[in-house]
């Protein structure tokens, strides 16, 4: 039976894809934008359970398990959100450069069997930015909706120096451990 992937993330279908999960992609939006937290894992947490709640409201489980997830990254002490503009993955993308980048990703999972809420975490040290490197990056519009504008198998990957965690859990989706529970 396939899983209904709640997310519009062509990142999360592609990692289910390769993890040879089958689901179908449909969803229903939440407003992360009202969320209060002080710490990226209270973030996190929060918005995947609006998700979730929304999600569960508009599809239940009875008809496919339910799959819900969302990433944040931080930096230097600070929640690196999605940015709104080019100046704004700027900024967030020099927080990151030559420092410690830890990528938090929330997920639930829900069928009738049984139910999995997964926080898990992957930190990057990464190398500082070469600042043309940044601009290409900038200028590709790859960086839009990507949580801290971080694309760790794109732009940043030439840029790391050390990693601490599955990178599937940095691209949004932990299917290591998804894996392990279904």
């Amino acid at each position: 039976m396939p899983i209904r992937l709640a997310s519009s993330s062509i990142t999360r279908a592609m990692l289910l894809q390769n993890a040879n999960i089958n689901f179908i992609q449909e969803s229903v939006d939440f407003d992360e934008e009202q969320i209060v937290a002080s710490s990226p894992k209270n973030f996190v947490y929060q918005a995947t359970l609006g998700k979730y709640e929304a999600n569960f409201k508009a599809f239940g489980i009875e008809q496919y398990p339910l799959l819900v997830a969302d990433t944040v990254v931080t930096s230097q002490n600070q929640i690196l959100r999605k940015a709104r503009c080019i100046d704004d993955a700027r900024n967030i993308l020099m927080t990151q450069s030559g420092n410690i980048t830890s990528i938090v990703t929330c997920m639930i999972y829900h069928s009738k069997e049984k139910k999995l809420i997964d926080i898990s975490q992957t930190d990057y040290i990464f190398k500082p930015f070469d600042m043309d490197d940044l601009e290409n990056y900038l200028k590709s519009g790859e960086w839009r909706g990507k949580a801290g504008a971080c694309m760790v198998e794109g732009f940043c990957k030439p840029y790391i120096k050390e990693v601490k965690g599955f990178e599937s859990t940095a691209m949004g989706l932990s299917v290591e451990v998804l894996k392990r529970f279904i």
